[in-house]
């Protein structure tokens, strides 16, 4: 590979941003330069903050991990200038569609997928654009360098027979590791208390003397939408609770329903606009409470289930389809995987920490005792058994 000037500024330099029509002084910091391309600390800080929204638990220390990543990249795509190397825009159009499409699965449909992230399909596609080029650029230099790259396995052994035992990294086992979750069943007092609330709270609305979206933002328990004034986005049929869809689609533009109860606890809909099969939504959203009493009546149930599960009266692909009501590892007979590559095969660092926590006291083919848990996406309580399927340690 050709000479590329690499450094690294030890002091902050002031750059001068624009955003759109108007100007701005952004105070940031360049912490390297790879031949005509900066990095800025800014960047560093943004994907650091990306990351740890999927693994809370790394560290500031990541950030080096980041950078080193960073520094790498750019060294390719200063090559790649170099010799001529390009990706077409069919190609970085591809990359762009494949993202949108696993953000549209995780998110349910576009429109809440946009809805979430503040900007249209288009929007995203434009900001991403570069970023995706870049990186293409990257790994099909990196390619080509590798390509002409030849090491004997004997060459390979060789070298790290050389190396002292104790001065070899540590590489996590990688493991396979699958859930059973059991939502606690409410009991009819406490369903006839969520019902009174709820109602309650309608006829406020219907009276005039509050509005259906001050409401929500009040009263709600759907934290995706509260802060929206329940505000769902559109939504199509087959994206719903089936009793709310039913329910939503009886409506007419701007009519409120009465209160529908779904297997997610009890709704005000209000209609905004309906689009043949698929229609824009508000709704409040008033859950049973889960009592103590609850928690323990599932913790039971999960533990004889985990006794049928050892005694092998029932094997665990059948229990999640038979008992589990997470629909979303449903799909993959209860185990966690990776969403981009959809491997089963992950790292402890990529589990919730709790899930890690347990796995790591475990024997492959062992069953946790029920843990309790809150999800963090709805709130609820939940109870779980965790299954070690399968463990690889690194030699």
């Amino acid at each position: 590979m050709k000479k590329i000037i690499l450094f690294v500024l030890l002091s902050v330099a002031t750059l001068y941003s624009q955003k759109g029509q108007a100007q701005e002084n952004t105070l940031d910091k360049i912490v390297a330069i790879v031949g005509d391309n900066i990095i800025l600390k800014s960047e560093i800080e943004t994907s650091f903050e990306e990351y740890q929204r999927e693994n809370p638990l790394i560290n500031d220390t990541f950030k080096c991990h980041i950078l080193e990543q960073t520094l790498l990249q750019k060294v390719l795509l200063e090559q790649a200038a170099l010799d001529s190397v390009s990706v077409s825009d069919d190609e970085i159009e591809g990359a762009l569609n494949n993202r949108i499409r696993y953000f549209v699965s995780m998110y349910g449909s576009e429109e809440k997928m946009e809805e979430m992230a503040g900007k249209t399909i288009y929007q995203i596609k434009d900001e991403y654009r570069p970023m995706f080029k870049d990186k293409m650029l990257a790994d099909k230099m990196q390619n080509q360098v590798m390509s002409v790259v030849k090491i004997t396995p004997q060459e390979v052994k060789a070298f790290y027979d050389k190396v002292p035992k104790d001065s070899l990294p540590y590489y996590p086992s990688m493991v396979e590791v699958g859930e059973i979750v059991f939502k606690p069943k409410a009991n009819k007092e406490v369903e006839d208390y969520a019902l009174e609330q709820i109602q309650k709270i309608r006829k406020e609305i219907a009276n005039g003397s509050l509005s259906f979206e001050s409401a929500a933002g009040m009263y709600s328990e759907d934290p995706g939408s509260k802060d929206n004034g329940g505000d769902l986005g559109i939504m199509s049929r087959d994206e719903l609770d089936p009793e709310f869809a039913a329910a939503a689609f009886r409506l007419q533009n701007g009519e409120m329903s009465d209160v529908v109860k779904s297997s997610f606890g009890f709704h005000i809909i209000q209609m905004i606009n309906r689009q043949g099969e698929k229609a824009k939504l508000r709704h409040i959203l008033k859950k049973p409470l889960v009592t103590n009493d609850m928690i323990k009546k599932t913790m039971v149930r999960a533990d004889s289930i985990r006794a049928n599960l050892i005694s092998g009266k029932i094997v665990f692909s059948e229990a999640v389809n038979k008992y589990s009501d997470d629909e979303n590892t449903k799909y993959t007979g209860g185990m966690f995987s990776d969403p981009q590559s959809g491997s089963t095969m992950l790292i402890p660092d990529e589990l919730d920490a709790p899930v890690a926590l347990a796995v790591n006291d475990m024997k492959v083919g062992e069953y946790s005792q029920p843990i309790e848990y809150i999800d963090e996406r709805s709130g609820d309580k939940l109870v779980r058994l965790i299954y070690l399927k399968k463990k690889n340690r690194a030699p």
